[in-house]
């Protein structure tokens, strides 16, 4: 079975036990953090339930403080979250959208996580390495966003 596949299955059977919704997202960025070796920072990003213009840190992995407060009209989370999008950056630094976490960081994905329709969250990951995120990859984080989605909609 190939890591993906592993990874996800963990993450479906952790989510029907989760004690909540912040300890299914703990969980998820720490072992994809543990197990992906090019994922050197991974996290979620949570709509401000004080002012839905803005996105806030989550639980998160990795080894720099992230931007804790973003709004939805700045950065690459901010370009998922207005568009519904996936983003995939391969080379951050001819991205003129993206907003630095770490002067390290290459290449970054972020897809945004809807509930009922609203976005809820998105899962942002970062590698120090450029053309990290190809469509293996790509359809694997998308898979992770989407367990968290199921959870989420349980609730």
């Amino acid at each position: 079975m190939s890591k993906h596949k592993e990874l996800l299955q963990g993450f479906r059977l952790f989510a029907e036990t989760a004690a909540t919704a912040a300890a299914l997202m703990a969980h998820i960025s720490q072992r994809l953090h543990d197990q992906m070796a090019r994922y050197n920072w991974v996290g979620f990003y949570l709509v401000d339930p004080a002012d839905a213009g803005y996105l806030i840190v989550g639980p998160y992995a990795g080894s720099f403080t992230p931007n804790a407060r973003i709004p939805l009209s700045k950065g690459l989370c901010g370009a998922a979250a207005s568009s519904g999008q996936v983003v995939v950056v391969q080379d951050v630094s001819k991205d003129p959208r993206y907003l630095a976490g770490s002067n390290l960081v290459k290449s970054e994905i972020v897809v945004p996580i809807y509930v009922k329709k609203k976005l809820a969250a998105e899962l942002d990951i970062e590698s120090y390495f450029a053309d990290t995120f190809g469509r293996s990859d790509q359809e694997f984080v998308e898979g992770c966003a989407t367990v968290l989605a199921g959870y989420l909609s349980k609730a």
